[in-house]
């Protein structure tokens, strides 16, 4: 009613502006709780990894003999409080676990760093290219897919060595194929269209279809496959390091930490419990996530 008393008084009606495309996707976004709490837990963990050496209250590698194996709650007269207890060589496990979560972002950023770049690389060769280039480099991902992932890692890291950046590798190349797959099926659905005709026809070189063109919009689900594979990355960093694999002692790791306690687990149930419980909330906090992007980011959901 008002807007007709404008237009008949001769001024034009206010038009709300369109929303951004940030504001649309929080209020997608938003709308998940679950997706709200996994951004909290992930924010507050990835402070931690930051500010380690400020937050932790004791050194992660300090041996402290006289209270070997303390439980939590535990004050020490000449070492202060223990929150979490002791593991069997007197080391704080809660400077231990906070100085794991920097371990482990790190580790989950690079896998995913370099399976994504790779992964982008391979699949947009493998759609613009579907001859015998594009064959090859799908088969090579099928027969990785083939095989378990957590053996293939296995395998690789007992090539090349047990270390932290041998395990960063090989779960790095485990991740490879799913980014692969994933980025082939978008720009070959995307190479098709009519803006992608309209640049070719236009003169657009090549690698300006592949990057600058197709690229932008094969990301939102690359986007999403990239948050689930920071937890995955975490969790097979996690399970190398379970198996001696991985990072070596008396580097504190999750997974290393899990190995080591393993025989103390009736007599000392919090050197096991702790560390499994930062494996489990880290997971679940990037599959929280990585299910509300995909919500968000994903039109068929939308509508």
């Amino acid at each position: 009613m008002t807007a007709e008393i404008e237009a008949i008084a001769g001024e034009p009606a206010a038009v709300a502006a369109p929303p951004g495309p940030f504001a649309e996707f929080w209020s997608y976004f938003s709308r998940s709780r679950g997706a709200l709490l996994g951004l909290v837990v992930i924010v507050v963990i990835c402070l931690l990894a930051i500010f380690a050496d400020l937050v932790a209250p004791h050194d992660p590698i300090h041996q402290y003999r006289d209270a070997l194996l303390a439980p939590p709650l535990t004050e020490h007269p000449d070492h202060g409080s223990f929150l979490l207890g002791t593991d069997d060589l007197g080391r704080d496990i809660l400077s231990r676990l906070i100085h794991g979560a920097r371990l482990s972002m790190m580790v989950g950023v690079i896998v995913v760093t370099l399976a994504l770049a790779a992964g982008i690389f391979l699949g947009l060769v493998a759609g613009f290219f579907p001859g015998v280039l594009g064959i090859l480099i799908m088969r090579a991902m099928d027969i990785m897919l083939a095989l378990p992932a957590i053996l293939l890692a296995i395998v690789i890291v007992a090539i090349l060595g047990p270390s932290l950046t041998n395990a960063i590798l090989a779960v790095a190349i485990v991740a490879l194929p799913h980014y692969v797959r994933l980025t082939r099926a978008a720009a070959m659905n995307e190479r098709s269209k009519d803006y992608v005709i309209a640049s070719r026809v236009s003169g657009a070189g090549l690698m300006r279809l592949m990057v600058i063109t197709v690229l932008p919009n094969c990301l939102p689900p690359l986007i999403v496959q990239a948050t689930l594979g920071f937890s995955t990355a975490v969790l097979d960093a996690a399970a190398l390091g379970f198996l001696g694999l991985g990072a070596q002692p008396p580097t504190p790791e999750w997974g290393t930490m899990l190995s080591s306690a393993l025989q103390y687990i009736q007599r000392a149930w919090w050197v096991v419990t702790f560390p499994g419980l930062a494996i489990l909330i880290t997971v679940l906090a990037f599959n929280l996530l990585g299910d509300g992007l995909r919500d968000a980011l994903d039109p068929k959901l939308k509508r």
